[in-house]
């Protein structure tokens, strides 16, 4: 039973195996056929997307070649306008160019037939003028060749004078020109150099810390002061001024080693004879220091270099010389640096113009030791100690007392003019500079013949314009000297003054 029970078994297990078996078939024979329906389906899909991509593409492409083609057509009508355009220009030109060729053959056909008439006219022309010149030879007696030469003559002598009107027109204008030039320059110079003007006295004033000292400074009967004055060789003047004693000379150099002697000896306190003069040649040597220091310190503001020692020494005292209470040092300084300043804006050498108006007043240092005006002692100096002959003549010159020679003696004169007529350069009250003039033109009025008298540059010259029927060029002459000796005796005046003596005869008539 049990076999028959594991038989039954094993055939229930077996046909639930084949009924499982056959089931799970049937659903994997279900499935497969989904799958593949499904498959079929997602193909079909795919298939369809790509055929309406393809379409979506082809239409895109189809829009681009039609928007490209309208473009193309666009760009071709364009250019086709423009042909037509410049093909209508082109006509244009043309017939406009056939116009004026059409105008050219008729001005050229009309000045041919004026040409040929002008010909015409020249051979009648030629034929009436020989026939009016062999009248002419005829009626005034004269071959053709006199009469030529003589109406080249005429036709010289006219050309002559035109020239000479030209000529004269033409050095009007150059005149203006260079007048215009020079007032440029020389403001142009004034503008770039300012200096400050300081005016000087003939007197210093040494301050004492007490009036006893007054005493002391006069000494017994007054033989301190006298002392004083014979070693220096200046005036002392003490009087009731409290705190002050004045130191006066003309001299500017034996002013200030005065002053410099009083100012040791009060300090020092031991006044009398003896050492008076020993603190006044100690003085002296010092001032001898100072000078050359204060040459060199003009020339090096000046720019100035090789100079000779004896220059710069007299350079140096300049600081003590005084013209119209200018300082002349200041004055050569300032003149130098003017005179570079126009030199360059002319193109010319302007250390060498700085160096002609650095030295120009360099005689006022040594005139009082040399017979002569300031001119002729510095161009004496400088030839001495082996200046160049511009800067000698640019000295001696620069008032002009000779005839300039170099453009440098010309720049250094105005240059000097400048710096002296600067406000507040010299100080001296215009009565007393007026009375000099009328006085200088009064004295040379009262001489027989003379018409006129100028009183120039500054009271240094007096120009006398005399009647020529009244006096001669001798008599000119001797006048002149006359006048300058007048002036000697009768006038007191500073440096030199030039009397110039004019005379002349002049002619003249009006064309009417």
């Amino acid at each position: 039973m049990e076999a028959i029970y594991a038989l039954v078994g094993i055939l229930l297990g077996a046909a639930a195996g084949y009924f499982f078996d056959r089931l799970r078939r049937g659903e994997a024979y279900k499935t497969r056929d989904d799958i593949i329906r499904q498959a079929e389906r997602d193909a079909e899909q795919v298939r369809k997307g790509q055929q309406l991509a393809a379409k979506e593409e082809l239409l895109k492409r189809r829009e681009e070649l039609e928007r490209e083609v309208n473009e193309t057509r666009d760009e071709l009508r364009a250019q086709e306008k423009r042909l037509d355009k410049r093909e209508t220009l082109l006509d244009e030109q043309h017939q406009d160019f056939l116009k004026r060729e059409r105008m050219v053959e008729d001005a050229q056909h009309k000045l041919a037939e004026r040409a040929k008439a002008m010909e015409s006219r020249e051979a009648e022309l030629e034929r009436t003028l020989r026939e009016e010149q062999e009248q002419l030879y005829k009626i005034s007696g004269l071959s053709q060749d006199a009469a030529t030469e003589r109406l080249l003559e005429r036709l010289r002598q006219e050309l002559k004078n035109e020239t000479g009107a030209l000529l004269l027109e033409h050095q009007s204008r150059l005149k203006e020109e260079c007048d215009r030039r020079a007032r440029e320059i020389i403001g142009m110079a004034v503008q770039r150099y300012a200096a400050a003007h300081t005016s000087e006295t003939t007197v210093s004033t040494v301050d004492i810390p007490s009036d006893e000292m007054k005493g002391r400074i006069i000494g017994r009967e007054g033989r301190n002061i006298r002392a004083f004055e014979k070693a220096t060789g200046v005036d002392v003047i003490v009087d009731d001024t409290p705190g002050v004693v004045v130191v006066s000379a003309f001299d500017n150099v034996r002013r200030e080693t005065a002053k410099l002697s009083l100012e040791k000896l009060i300090q020092d306190g031991r006044i009398h004879p003896s050492r008076i003069e020993e603190i006044v040649a100690e003085t002296q040597k010092e001032m001898d220091a100072h000078i050359r220091q204060l040459g060199q310190e003009a020339a090096q503001e000046a720019g100035i270099a090789g100079l000779h020692e004896k220059i710069l020494d007299l350079m140096g005292r300049l600081a003590f010389r005084v013209s119209y209470s200018q300082n002349v040092r200041r004055h050569s300084i300032e003149v130098a640096y003017l005179t570079g300043l126009m030199a360059e804006q002319l193109g010319l050498n302007a250390d060498l113009a700085r160096r002609c108006g650095f030295l120009h007043d360099i005689g006022k240092a040594a005139d009082h030791e040399m017979e002569g005006g300031h001119p002729a002692v510095g161009a004496e100096l400088l030839k001495r100690y082996g200046e160049r002959p511009e800067v000698v003549h640019a000295a001696a010159g620069h008032h002009d007392d000779i005839r300039p020679e170099y453009i440098y003696t010309v720049l250094v004169a105005a240059a000097d003019a400048i710096s002296a007529a600067r406000p507040g350069a010299r100080r001296e009250t215009l009565e007393k500079y007026v009375r000099r003039l009328e006085e200088l033109e009064a004295l040379a009025n009262g001489f027989p013949g003379v018409e006129q008298t100028y009183a120039v540059q500054a009271g240094r010259e007096i120009r006398v314009i005399v009647d020529s029927r009244a006096v001669n060029d001798r008599e000119a002459a001797a006048m002149a000297r006359d006048i300058a000796k007048s002036i000697e005796q009768s006038l007191t005046y500073p440096g030199e003054i030039k009397v110039s003596v004019l005379r002349e005869t002049r002619s003249v008539e009006y064309a009417r």
